[in-house]
């Protein structure tokens, strides 16, 4: 037994010792394998950035001369002297402005993208020298809702614009507003050269009645003379109307009977009269809409009398109480509703378009008077020559008679010659 006991603790010690070395070992290869694999995994996360920067960039990237928001889904390419749109443009942009660049030419397919722009809703393209709009140049935007043409020279918009290549079989274009304002002539005149703007612009918006779900049309500043009768017959669901800053004269031959959602109508700064009686009953007709009137024209003659009436009684006119006379000179700025039929009466002369056509009448008789003086000038030897012969024959003839006058008024000459006779 005291042997076994003197082995015991021997045995514990070495048991000890042998388990000290086991953890020493351990730490060491543990601490050696840290560092290699941090490396393994530096080098394997540095790979795929590596291998990223070298693929192409991803759609929603942003074109080099653009600015872009992705938190605005806002794209602004301002500025920039581009004449075509950026090709790469991202796939959230739900805002574009392309304004004060060098398009010239909006060609069918402009903004065909894969994957499409489907979240393009507002399109500014204002102030980009705009001069030709093609067929279907936004056909592939069909989340489309606002765009703005304006402050470009277009000399050409395609009918089917706004509809596609052809109307008949093409969607309806989604466009809410559409912003024609200020379209500027071309700089050389003979590419305006027979060509009407108003032709032009009604063309765009009848064509198939692609438009059929606008709610906003303005078209203002753009020296309209007159407005086609079938402007706005494809429009049925149009809200607001802005005619604001151009020259027409009469609005006789519009029609707004269709328009029956109508709101706001704006024909202030333009050449306005006097509104005849169609014209009156058709806005009266209108539940919702009200009318501006600012900064016209008004002759206060006795044609006025019917509009006096109705803007007393109508509530359609918004800022009534502005409206005052410009002609003629004894009813300058009078109030057009503080007017009584007693003041508004025609003078006796010729209303203004018979004067014109009396006029007129007297520039052609004085040019045949003066023809007439010519010929007669040139054929003075004849005329001087044939004057002399019927002078002639006249004092031939009155001689005679003067003689037949004396032989009756003398009686011995009377005796001769009835003695002559027997």
């Amino acid at each position: 037994m005291p042997g076994g006991c003197s082995w015991g603790p021997a045995a514990g010690d070495g048991r000890l010792r042998l388990a000290r070395l086991a953890l020493v070992l351990l730490g060491w290869v543990s601490s050696s394998s840290l560092p290699s694999s941090a490396s393994s995994s530096t080098s394997s996360a540095s790979f795929p950035a590596s291998a990223a920067s070298a693929q192409p960039p991803l759609p929603g990237g942003c074109p080099q001369p653009c600015e872009c928001s992705e938190a605005a889904r806002t794209v602004k390419c301002v500025n920039r002297n581009l004449t075509e749109v950026p090709a790469d443009l991202p796939h959230y942009v739900r805002n574009l402005f392309l304004t004060g660049n060098q398009l010239a030419v909006l060609p069918a397919g402009a903004f065909a993208r894969r994957p499409p722009l489907a979240e393009l809703a507002a399109l500014n393209l204002s102030g980009s020298r705009l001069e030709e709009v093609r067929a279907g140049a936004f056909e592939h935007l069909p989340g489309l809702r606002q765009l703005d043409l304006s402050h470009n020279p277009l000399a050409e918009l395609s009918p089917f614009a706004f509809s596609g290549g052809n109307a008949s079989v093409a969607a309806p274009s989604p466009l809410v507003e559409l912003i024609l304002n200020h379209i500027v002539p071309p700089a050389d005149p003979a590419e305006w050269q027979n060509r009407s703007f108003e032709g032009m612009v009604a063309a765009a918006l009848r064509a198939g009645q692609a438009l059929r779900g606008l709610r906003r049309l303005e078209l203002a500043s753009n020296h309209l003379l007159y407005l086609p009768r079938d402007l706005l017959a494809q429009l049925p669901g149009l809200r607001h109307l802005d005619l604001r800053n151009n020259s027409l004269v009469s609005l006789t031959y519009m029609s707004f009977l269709n328009l029956t959602h109508l709101e706001s109508l704006h024909l202030e700064d333009n050449a306005l009269k006097v509104l005849h009686n169609g014209t009156l009953a058709e806005l009266q007709s209108l539940p919702h809409v009200r009318v501006f009137l600012d900064n016209n024209p008004w002759v206060c003659d006795c044609h006025m009398a019917d509009m006096v009436t109705w803007l007393k009684e109508t509530e359609v006119v918004q800022g009534k109480a502005r409206l005052t006379c410009a002609f003629p000179e004894k009813m300058r700025s009078r109030v057009l509703l503080e007017l009584h039929s007693s003041d508004l009466d025609c003078d006796p002369l010729l209303p203004p378009s018979l004067q014109t056509s009396y006029v007129f009448l007297g520039i052609v008789l004085a040019l045949i008077g003066a023809i007439f003086l010519l010929v007669l000038y040139l054929n003075r030897k004849g005329i001087k020559k044939w004057m002399h012969n019927i002078r002639d024959a006249c004092r031939d003839h009155m001689e005679g008679y003067h003689y037949r006058y004396e032989i009756n008024a003398d009686p011995r000459l009377t005796n001769l010659s009835s003695n002559s006779d027997v």
